[in-house]
């Protein structure tokens, strides 16, 4: 079973070969995402990256983590490749607000929501130019979104429209994984209530595609998709609700008749069981598709969020974060788990490597590649 928690040498030779480095953006200044970047920064693993951030608040994280780590200020992604190991190089985002260290350690605060987004936004123009090689995010507080006005309710929406550039945003979707087990969401950031309705047989058919087009970009022949139901036991034949008749089971016939290897609606609450790949149980299937938010990720979050990976499918560049938020609780203590974050950069490695070479992303690095069930049936 392939495992991408900890690969320092090759990954560094994974690193060498991307051109381009990696931009990390900082997340909310007020949560753990400074901490974990700059603790990243701190493992054997780093280097060939830098931060879209701000300056003061990642020597604040480096102080935290530990202290003894340099913070230097880089004008140029480029910079970082005349810079000594053992070094955070920031590219300050613009429109960073002057005071965003008054905002508290902890707290939900608009000046840390607005920074976080001007962070992504640079990012983003960055990668499209070619000046980054992909995008490791860390974590964003939604509350601190709307307090500062950003017009969207995460990273996946806003990622999805400043990749459309003005035009049609791709179709996108969230896919979250560790080394056991991978799901792909239908609907993902809205009210249970209005996810019901925006489960569609076009929103169905395309998450589909979408799961298998990604899959065989990350080696895997013929993925094996396994689709859950919406309601208990997949509606038991209409008796606890339609929607598997009316929706899922068509939407899973017409992705078959396409040649995906598709199969459900599965009643959610076994179907993740299947899925799950050990040595001692391999999994049935390469993936599941969940229609919805909580139904989708509590498998893989309980497994350990330590482990976990969030991809947004359907960008045109790579996107990779941890599998956690901003855990107000703890931060500022420098005792967050930079663990998911360090998958996330593994992965992100992985796939810009992928995409440099035109080999899938297993071939480039197995390590950093998806589980066991990347085996072609």
């Amino acid at each position: 079973m392939a495992d991408y928690r900890r690969r320092g040498s090759h990954n560094a030779a994974v690193a060498s070969s991307l051109g381009n480095p990696l931009a990390f953006t900082m997340g909310d200044a007020c949560g753990i995402g400074p901490e974990i970047v700059a603790s990243w920064f701190r493992s054997d693993e780093a280097g060939h990256a830098f931060v879209v951030g701000d300056v003061g608040v990642l020597r604040r994280a480096a102080a935290t983590t530990g202290g003894m780590l340099p913070v230097v200020s880089i004008e140029r992604a480029r910079d970082v490749a005349a810079l000594p190991p053992r070094c955070i190089p920031v590219l300050q985002a613009d429109g960073i607000a002057a005071g965003l260290l008054d905002a508290p350690i902890g707290k939900v605060d608009a000046r840390a929501g607005a920074a976080a987004a001007r962070s992504i936004e640079r990012a983003v123009a960055l990668v499209r130019a070619g000046e980054a090689a992909a995008i490791v995010t860390a974590p964003i507080h939604k509350e601190a979104f709307a307090a500062a006005g950003v017009p969207f309710p995460g990273h996946t929406e806003m990622l999805q429209a400043l990749a459309a550039n003005g035009g049609t945003p791709p179709p996108v979707r969230m896919m979250l994984a560790n080394d056991e087990l991978k799901t792909v969401l239908v609907t993902i950031h809205m009210a249970l209530r209005r996810a019901l309705d925006a489960v569609t047989f076009d929103a169905v058919l395309e998450t589909i595609r979408i799961a298998d087009a990604a899959l065989r970009r990350l080696g895997v022949a013929r993925p094996r998709i396994a689709v859950a139901g919406l309601n208990p036991h997949a509606g038991e034949g209409g008796l606890f609700g339609d929607e598997e008749l009316r929706i899922i089971a068509p939407a899973v016939a017409a992705a078959r008749s396409e040649g995906v290897d598709a199969s459900g609606p599965y009643a959610p609450d076994t179907v993740f069981m299947r899925a799950r790949d050990t040595d001692a149980h391999p999994g049935e299937f390469d993936v599941v598709v969940a229609m919805t938010h909580d139904h989708g990720l509590i498998p893989v979050k309980y497994l350990g969020v330590e482990r976990g990976v969030n991809v947004t499918l359907g960008l045109p560049f790579v996107r990779t974060s941890p599998d956690h938020g901003t855990a107000f609780d703890i931060a500022g203590t420098g005792s967050a788990d930079p663990s998911s974050f360090a998958a996330a950069v593994r992965l992100a490695r992985s796939l810009a490597g992928s995409a440099v070479s035109g080999a899938s992303a297993s071939r480039a690095q197995p390590a950093a590649s998806w589980p066991a069930a990347s085996r072609a049936p």
